[in-house]
């Protein structure tokens, strides 16, 4: 958990739509199963930042490797931005500011516009290494209205390979079979006929009835159309010209929208469309130098959900095409509504034929890919195509650009000039491997001063993501040296670094006040007394009342599974979520707008950014959630219930409360005090004890260790 937190680890993207990460889970599941394993530091930091640029042995490696690489690319983006280098270079800077504290301990970011104005980090450093981030691909393309992440096919073992590879080519044959069936759907349908939009089924709105901005010229030439002709943008005024429909619909439901157009050789390949629907707004691209699938005259742009009379429409661009673009109609069909037999003028067998195969193609496809295996996903990055050196931006904005700068990394940490980063690759690897090394002055000492905040509550360096001029000093420098030293001696085992700090002294010590000459315990003369955080006040809970599921691993979003996370009503699963799982808390969904109730109040770690070391606040939210939060009377009532059934005798059931939830037996006067409680109260014994199991979760000892 503490890792996760320096991971900035969430399962969504933040913002006001904000985009669900459905596989996030394994990136999580791979920071457990690493720690478990007591996985080698500098094998933990390459698979995070290159793990899809090393060899995998075996496809299990593989696997682990690539759900790694999620790292990069689970950071608090705002997919909607609509100038796509800027977003491309916010989310460069977000990984380099992450990468810079994580591993470093350095505020990177602070050089994107200027100088590091206290440490040694000139701008030419940040963008050397943003040209490493610059040959990576993080978002999947730069031209949707909406940008989604990248996502990867993961490989099985043996024989469940061979049979997601034969399902998959069986997939693809269907597909290509359904191509070309459609295609003859296309070519029986030409009749070269106009047909009136009243003719076909559904809503059809005609060119003449959608609102134009820009010169269109009318045309009638080519096969056939709907209406009186279609719009023709004349290959010109790129970015200038539009066509929106907007439709009127008679009750709220699912609409299957499609596109009628006029398809040549010289006309566009990427046109772009835009749909505002009930769940946000999907962009789709219409290569218009194909026939049209649909009875030679409209293409499928999805199926969407819209309200009646709501605020949607479909937009026709454009923008950044290249030939001539034509719009022809709209089509809107209830997704509920029975097929409706073809509108072609006069008898088409041909056509007709061919429109069935397509069905039963379909329908044979829709079967095979819900009863067959299908392959698993993860979030990850990939090296770009275009491996470049990147330019500095002059104040940081990225249209205002100065000299170009070699990828590299930070020259203050060489003593000779490094040599040159690879021509074919980002760079990834060989960061990997500078900030991996045991020549790099930051990396092991800022991790074992990591795992001495969580042991200890504080660092010996208190700043724990801060070692740059504007961070404290450590208390003890040579104790920060040994430690170092051993961790590298030991391979980066954190197990080995764990217990041998908790074999110390210092480790074993009683927590007592603070001394007047060191109120902090900076000397570390006694422990500090330290609150639970707040998955441990959960799940010590959960555990006291019996309703821990002590399942490990896998997803834990309820609907995650069947839904596209690039789609807008994904946010509707954050919005709408109702926390009601008991598993362990590391696994409960980390959702960046909605958090678990109890999360927030007791200082869960900001998600939106690395966090080494959370607040430990004392505030009255705190006493109200534990005084008055249906989550704590419903544990206390199961935890009354278990006790109830297992101890008949009072006082052994008191003792075994106060050993269940406080470690201890209670003390002679708490005993006396529980006594007069329990004789004196009217409810029944289920309510009693669930009020003073309550009591034990809301009192000191529960929350706070020595």
């Amino acid at each position: 958990r503490h890792w996760l937190d320096v991971a900035r680890f969430a399962e969504s993207s933040g913002g006001g739509r904000t985009l669900l990460f459905k596989d996030a889970w394994r990136y999580r599941d791979y920071v457990i199963d690493a720690f478990n394993a007591d996985t080698p530091f500098p094998q933990f930091v390459r698979e995070q930042l290159a793990g899809d640029l090393l060899p995998a042995p075996t496809p299990t490696d593989r696997r682990r490797q690539i759900a790694a690489t999620a790292f990069l690319a689970l950071g608090p983006t705002n997919y909607e931005e609509q100038d796509k280098q800027q977003l491309r270079f916010d989310v460069i800077d977000e990984q380099i500011e992450t990468v810079g504290r994580a591993f470093l301990g350095q505020t990177l970011g602070c050089a994107r516009c200027h100088d590091h104005k206290f440490d040694p980090v000139p701008q030419k450093d940040y963008y050397a290494l943003a040209g490493v981030f610059a040959s990576t691909r993080t978002l999947f393309n730069y031209t949707d209205n909406v940008a989604r992440w990248i996502t990867f096919p993961l490989p099985e073992e043996g024989p469940k390979e061979e049979a997601l590879k034969l399902q998959e080519d069986r997939l693809s044959d269907l597909r290509k079979r359904i191509a070309t069936a459609q295609a003859a759907v296309a070519a029986a349908s030409k009749t070269g006929v106009p047909i009136a939009a009243s003719q076909l089924p559904g809503i059809v709105l005609d060119d003449s009835d959608a609102k134009v901005v820009g010169t269109w010229k009318k045309l009638t030439s080519g096969s056939s159309f709907v209406g009186s002709g279609y719009l023709s943008d004349e290959n010109s005024g790129k970015g200038e010209k539009t066509v929106t429909f907007t439709p009127v619909l008679p009750k709220a439901g699912r609409y299957e929208i499609r596109l009628a157009y006029t398809h040549a050789a010289g006309r566009a390949k990427n046109v772009r469309v835009n749909i505002l629907h009930a769940d946000g707004e999907d962009t789709v691209f219409v290569d218009q130098t194909e026939p049209a699938p649909i009875e030679g005259r409209f293409v499928s742009l999805g199926k969407f959900r819209f309200e009646q009379d709501g605020a949607g429409y479909v937009l026709v661009s454009n923008e950044n095409t290249s030939g001539s673009v034509t719009v022809d109609a709209l089509q809107i069909i209830d997704e509920n509504a029975p097929p409706a037999p073809s509108a072609e003028p006069g008898a088409n067998k041909p056509a007709a034929l061919a429109k069935n195969t397509v069905k039963e193609l379909e329908a044979e496809l829709k079967k095979l890919a819900k009863e067959g295996p299908s392959r698993e996903f993860t979030m990850t990055v990939a090296d770009d195509d275009n491996v470049l050196d990147t330019q500095v931006r002059i104040r940081g904005i990225e249209r205002q650009r100065g000299e170009s700068v070699p990828r590299g990394f930070l020259q203050v940490t060489f003593q000779q000039p490094p040599s040159a980063l690879p021509a074919n690759s980002s760079g990834r690897r060989e960061l990997a491997d500078w900030i991996a090394s045991s020549e790099n002055p930051l990396t092991a000492r800022v991790q074992v001063n990591r795992a001495w905040n969580w042991l200890f509550g504080a660092g010996l360096v208190r700043t724990v993501d801060n070692f740059g001029t504007t961070g404290e000093k450590p208390t003890h420098p040579e104790l920060l040296d040994y430690l170092a030293s051993r961790f590298l001696e030991e391979g980066g085992s954190w197990k080995k670094l764990i217990r041998e700090i908790v074999l110390s002294r210092a480790w074993q010590q009683t927590a007592t006040a603070g001394s007047e000459t060191d109120p902090d315990n900076r000397l570390i003369a006694h422990a500090n007394r330290r609150r639970l955080d707040a998955e441990q006040i959960r799940d010590s809970i959960l555990s006291a009342s019996g309703g821990l599921d002590p399942r490990f691993g896998g997803s834990n979003i309820a609907g995650a599974g069947d839904i596209d996370a690039n789609n807008f009503s994904a946010q509707n699963i954050e919005y709408n979520y109702v926390y009601t799982d008991v598993r362990r808390s590391v696994y409960t969904p980390a959702f960046r707008n909605k958090r678990l109730e109890l999360f927030e109040v007791f200082d869960f770690g900001n998600i939106n950014q690395p966090v080494g070391q959370r607040n430990s606040s004392t505030v009255a939210p705190q006493a109200l959630f534990l005084l008055n939060h249906p989550f704590l009377l419903e544990q206390s009532r199961l935890a009354a219930q278990t006790a109830l059934k297992a101890t008949p005798s009072p006082q052994e059931r008191l003792q075994a409360a106060y050993r269940q939830v406080l470690g201890r037996p209670p003390s002679a006067k708490e005993t006396a005090i529980c006594n007069r409680f329990l004789a004196g109260a009217p409810e029944p014994d289920a309510e009693v004890w669930a009020q003073l199991y309550q009591m034990l979760f809301a009192s000191l000892d529960f929350r706070y260790i020595d």
